[in-house]
């Protein structure tokens, strides 16, 4: 008989909704904690089998052009607004003057098959409790919205200008590894180097802990400028793991725009080092 299991059982984080996002501001202004993380509920719909996605700022911004494409580009619904103590102290400011305080956002998004509740926001949390506890409060969200499976959105830095992208693959348990492959995913040994850190990381730990399958799709990138290429590239890999079809085109329109950034930095280079002839490719 083995050693007794040291597994502890996942903690959940109590969440307190509230009425309005103009209840929260008068409670932070009467002096009132947050009690670190508070969801405003927004809707209840009726999703079918659905796999909860998440795409927050990171490297190239990979994850966050994934999932604001897939709100923008379908009928999507906004569930819930998640705020806490940990993201940065800091509204938005909209097209009317109108401030919001820094939260993040999750929106249903119908697909054939499998709906998908979509995570984004602006912002991480800015220290390591803050980014247990929130990931955590996803969690909860997507158990208590019937989510399973999990994918993590983002990208990995190569460090160099490149041409060709690649969608790098790690995942909460072994099975899942065959069926990414197939959708050409690629696993490489002890990369990306480091590990994942943040939101996207910590989905695949604490996901597995909780019987959760979760794959984060990590897209190449050189870490240089926010790449719609390499989006595409993890976009096209759900696409092929979820059976849903939607246009590309306002990430190829995004790409093109980075090409003529692109474009002037080369230009101004060659004009400060004439002769050199270093070949700028696509860093976006």
């Amino acid at each position: 008989m083995g050693p007794p299991s040291t597994a502890h059982p996942p903690v959940s984080i109590p969440q307190t909704p509230i009425a309005s996002t103009d209840a929260l501001l008068r409670s932070v202004a009467k002096g009132k904690h947050m009690n670190g993380i508070e969801v405003e509920q927004l809707a209840e719909p009726d999703l079918q089998d659905p796999v909860f996605i998440e795409g927050l700022p990171g490297v190239g911004h990979v994850g966050k052009l994934v999932a604001e494409h897939l709100i923008e580009e379908t009928d999507s619904t906004l569930l819930a607004r998640v705020y806490s103590e940990h993201f940065p102290p800091q509204v938005g400011i909209d097209e009317d003057g109108v401030a919001t305080l820094a939260n993040a956002e999750l929106h249903a998004v119908p697909a054939e098959g499998r709906d998908l509740i979509v995570l984004t926001g602006d912002h991480q949390a800015g220290d390591n409790t803050g980014q247990y506890r929130l990931t955590s409060a996803f969690l909860d969200e997507a158990e208590r919205l019937g989510a399973d499976r999990v994918y993590s959105l983002g990208g990995v830095p190569t460090g160099e200008l490149i041409e060709e992208y690649s969608v790098l693959g790690a995942v909460s348990e072994k099975s899942l590894v065959e069926e990414l492959e197939d959708a050409g995913v690629e696993f490489r040994a002890e990369e990306p180097t480091g590990g994942i850190v943040g939101t996207s990381g910590l989905l695949i730990g604490l996901g597995g802990r909780r019987d959760m399958e979760v794959a984060c799709l990590m897209g190449e990138t050189s870490g240089y400028l926010v790449d719609p290429k390499s989006a595409r590239a993890v976009l096209e890999v759900l696409q092929e793991r979820l059976g849903f079809d939607i246009s590309v085109e306002a990430l190829d329109e995004r790409a093109d725009e980075m090409e003529e950034v692109i474009n002037r930095l080369q230009d101004m280079e060659e004009a400060q080092s004439p002769g050199s002839g270093e070949d700028l490719r696509y860093i976006g």
